[in-house]
């Protein structure tokens, strides 16, 4: 067994405390919040990105970084020697929003011991318990994982169930991974979609998200829109809905005249390829049919905004929010 593993992902960090090998993570990225344990262990990883940047700075400097081949964060090497890893779990699907693969293996082998390096690339549901399965093996607790993976296909089941035997054709539904600009959905997002009784038109299953312009999204006419911004937790999104007052035909779009428009914390859902990717179906499930799909206990409501039917105050700018 791994005993000493070191996360350069949220998302693998959750993999590894689903795998009971919490008490084996001796250091974390700087984003890794949960369980939230793990945001008193080392952190071995630094962000470029200023913590007041604009939604627009932001993807302007990410737009900037992809040219040059230069990821947003950095690796603390010196943190990193003093921890003596035997298995470092990273990722190369994110060309952006991790430490650069070979930065991570170049440091590795610089490392007493040689420590393992694992690269996880999930881009479907099923790659994410591929994933786990992987860092099972790597960590010598291959028999864990099965568990795992069983108790979340068995949610996954349950959601599909209840899909099956809803009645009427599957509503449209646009999922935004950003505001300014849009983004669409990408990778296992569209297939959280389909899986939760939604046709997501603007993403596409096992592909990255791409950027829109508002003409797209209004034209698709979402009947549920569901706004999770990369990295941005529900109170941070916020920020950015007054761009939506600016946008021609938003107020008619059917969503938002029946106020099924929705805000959920992006950095904690949708956005992590690991175990809560099954958390982010079954919120999806109940922003899109809440009398057929219960919320789980564990789960925060999905924040219904721009809802004209209670109102929007344009004079001020803001907008009345209400709880699904």
């Amino acid at each position: 067994m791994a005993r000493r593993i070191v996360s350069l992902l949220p998302s693998a960090t959750e993999i590894v405390c689903a795998l009971d090998l919490e008490s084996h993570l001796v250091g974390v990225t700087h984003e890794c919040d949960y369980p939230p344990r793990v945001r008193d262990l080392p952190k071995v990883t630094n962000t470029l990105i200023p913590t007041d940047a604009s939604s627009a700075g932001i993807d302007a400097l990410v737009r900037d970084r992809l040219k040059t081949d230069r990821a947003l964060y950095t690796l603390n090497t010196s943190v990193l020697e003093q921890l003596h890893p035997d298995l470092i779990v990273t990722q190369a699907l994110c060309d952006v929003c991790a430490v650069a693969e070979d930065d991570v293996r170049d440091a590795a082998c610089r490392l007493p011991g040689s420590p393992a390096v694992i690269n996880l690339e999930p881009q479907t549901l099923d790659d994410v318990f591929a994933a786990i399965d992987q860092v099972a093996h790597a960590a010598g607790v291959a028999n864990r994982a099965a568990g795992v993976i069983a108790s979340l296909r068995s949610r996954v089941d349950a959601v599909t169930a209840r899909v099956a035997q809803r009645q009427g054709p599957a509503p449209r539904v646009a999922l935004l991974e950003w505001l300014d600009p849009p983004f669409s959905c990408g990778h296992w997002n569209p297939e959280l979609v389909r899986l939760a009784g939604g046709i997501e038109g603007l993403g596409r299953e096992g592909l990255p998200s791409r950027t829109l312009h508002w003409d797209d999204v209004v034209a698709w006419q979402p009947e549920v829109v569901v706004i999770a911004c990369c990295g941005f937790d529900t109170a941070r999104t916020m920020e950015d809905l007054p761009r939506l007052d600016h946008v021609a035909g938003w107020t008619d779009v059917p969503a938002v005249q029946a106020g099924r428009v929705f805000v959920i914390d992006g950095s904690q859902y949708f956005s992590r390829p690991g175990p809560r990717l099954v958390d982010s179906l079954e919120l999806m499930a109940y922003a899109i049919a809440p009398d057929v799909h219960p919320l789980p206990s564990h789960l925060p409501q999905p924040v219904r905004v721009y809802d004209v039917r209670a109102g929007h105050d344009r004079s001020t700018d803001r907008v009345r929010r209400s709880v699904v």
